[in-house]
């Protein structure tokens, strides 16, 4: 390989470096080219996954601050470039490895830290970014979906004591036509007194009698007295 062609190399496994977040290296060693195409198009367009010379590598490394990968640069190498979600490439590589085991995975990079083979393995078995949102999403939801019925319940309280007193109400006004009848008696009552001057007048009646009764009476003696006074007045 010429020196410019080496110069470009370098330059282009640094730019990946720097835009990744996550790298996973791997032995690729009796692979066939479909196989490898297979692989790509499985990690999706966050992930580059590109044959690399381990030397040129080094240099790339260094000149990206990335530290540590001198032990793993030892054989055929290919470098998954991870832009995006880490743990679900580090899923597919896993998986890939498990269905074709000519694929090794020798170890990576994620934030800076050097990842191990088990590592990989690791943050293979963990939750993809899209469970994680899905389930935030959920809890989210289900959460809303309380504050929701929290805030309709004193709603609906109001509502339910809204319509007990309307049917109170209802059936206040229903009852007045009965209590109709208290009046009525009230008025008989009321007008039995009127028949009372009858039977006053009649026991003052009564009463008088006696006192007529006595009058003549009195009125009887004295005439009686008065005629044998007029009989010697006549003999005289």
């Amino acid at each position: 390989m010429a020196r410019a062609d080496k110069a470009a190399a370098v330059a282009e496994i640094t730019e990946e470096f720097r835009a990744s977040n996550a790298t996973v290296l791997t032995e690729y060693r009796g692979l066939t080219v479909g196989q490898l195409k297979q692989l790509r198009r499985s990690l999706g367009q966050d992930t580059t996954y590109a044959v690399v010379k381990n030397t040129l590598t080094k240099i790339a490394a260094k000149d990206a601050g990335v530290v540590g990968f001198d032990e793993l640069l030892v054989g055929p190498t290919a470098i998954a470039f991870i832009k995006g979600d880490a743990v679900a490439a580090a899923k597919g590589i896993d998986t890939f490895a498990k269905e074709n085991p000519m694929l090794v995975i020798k170890g990576g990079m994620m934030d800076g830290k050097i990842l191990t083979a088990d590592d990989i393995k690791k943050l293979a078995k963990l939750e993809s970014r899209e469970v994680l949102l899905s389930r935030i999403a959920g809890a989210a939801n289900a959460t809303l979906a309380k504050a929701a019925a929290l805030f309709q319940a004193p709603l609906s309280q109001a509502a339910r004591t809204i319509a007990a007193l309307e049917a109170k109400g209802g059936a206040a006004g229903e009852t007045p036509a009965p209590a109709a009848a208290p009046v009525a008696e009230v008025v008989e009552t009321a007008e039995a007194p009127a028949d009372a001057p009858a039977e006053v007048v009649a026991e003052e009646a009564t009463t008088d009698a006696p006192q007529e009764e006595a009058v003549e009476a009195s009125a009887e003696a004295v005439e009686a007295e008065a005629a044998p006074a007029a009989e010697e007045s006549t003999e005289g």
